[in-house]
């Protein structure tokens, strides 16, 4: 079984941080809360607790880690170079949830990098990961603490559902506060680029650099000839539910009587149905949602994009609890952090997508 320690958020025990602490640094793997999901750290410097994380979480080589540290000094011994912007952004999203990808050094091993010439690095904003990440006094890799494919856990019982007996500790310091990834920026391109969409969003990165481009296609598969990926979270499929999720895209008027046509349709095929919309949707499917093998669940306002994201892997994985058979989803208006929502979106639907 695996431990669990509690800590408070705010104020981490120091003595359950250096339990912690010893831990990952004899090798250990261990989960632990950040201001975005639960990651699943291990001493990025160790090959071989880089290789158990893998095996742990049934993630492929390809899919590269980020790594955390705990302040900006411990970046010249990880990178091979600095770029001139990289100050800009630091004094603005450091700590945060703002992951850049730079050249990376000979000390990183390639298992955290999937053998690629860049290193995905960033400094948390969360009291207890940086309490870790300072006990430990070694670079952290850390994905999110969930085996592949499913969505992220915002909770220590989301990691257990999915880890207990694989990992060897959890430290639970409550509810993340973000919910979904960090924001992952290339700045080893001629002009800074969005891989992964965030809660530092392409505005703020206007903002602070002018210059800032997108991965094409956001929600789509970025497999590179090698195989490798150039940033975590970029396969078509990731953060899904068990049961099959469809996406519905567009205009409301025409979105909703589609996505209602085929839930009637489901249901009289005998399946159970979740559907996933925004508040403003609930008046419609309100009838809908009178039978009894439905299941209504929203996100929020769609002028209120962190609340869905913060909601959204809950809410996926309480579903599949519930044993739905069927997922849909009205599609989240993107902008800002709605974005990143609708990103998460397009994976977990693995290419179901209606327009």
């Amino acid at each position: 079984m695996t431990d669990v320690i509690r800590v408070s958020p705010e104020n981490p025990d120091p003595a359950s941080i250096a339990r912690a602490a010893e831990c990952l640094r004899g090798g250990g793997l261990v989960a632990f809360p950040t201001e975005t999901v639960y990651g699943l750290g291990v001493n990025a410097l160790d090959r071989t607790a880089v290789q158990r994380l893998f095996a742990a979480k049934q993630r492929p080589a390809t899919d590269p880690l980020i790594v955390h540290i705990g302040s900006i000094d411990a970046l010249p011994a990880l990178v091979a170079r600095v770029p001139a912007c990289l100050a800009t952004l630091a004094d603005r999203f450091w700590p945060g949830p703002l992951t850049l990808v730079l050249s990376r050094s000979e000390a990183v091993p390639d298992e955290v990098t999937a053998g690629l010439n860049t290193v995905a690095i960033r400094i948390p904003l969360h009291p207890v990961a940086r309490a870790l990440i300072s006990a430990a006094a070694v670079p952290v890799a850390a994905p999110s603490a969930n085996l592949f494919s499913r969505p992220s856990p915002t909770q220590a019982a989301h990691v257990l559902e999915d880890l207990n007996g694989r990992i060897d500790l959890v430290v639970d310091g409550g509810a993340t506060t973000i919910g979904v990834e960090s924001t992952v920026l290339d700045l080893t391109s001629e002009i800074p680029i969005v891989l992964r969409p965030g809660a530092v969003t392409l505005e703020m990165l206007r903002d602070a650099l002018g210059d800032v481009g997108v991965f094409p296609g956001f929600g789509r598969d970025a497999s590179t000839t090698t195989g490798a990926m150039p940033s975590p979270g970029m396969l078509e499929k990731h953060y899904s539910p068990r049961a099959s999720l469809t996406l519905y895209e567009g205009e409301t008027k025409a979105v909703l009587p589609i996505l209602v046509g085929t839930a009637h349709k489901e249901l009289a095929n005998g399946r159970s149905v979740a559907i996933i919309a925004v508040e403003e949707d609930a008046h419609e499917l309100a009838a809908l949602a009178l039978d009894r093998r439905v299941v209504l669940r929203t996100l929020g306002s769609q002028d209120a994009p962190g609340t869905a994201a913060r909601t959204l892997y809950a809410t996926f994985r309480e579903l599949d609890t519930l044993g739905v058979n069927v997922i849909l989803v009205r599609g989240f208006p993107a902008g800002g952090l709605g974005t990143a929502v609708q990103d998460r979106l397009r994976r977990a639907a693995a290419g179901r997508i209606i327009v």
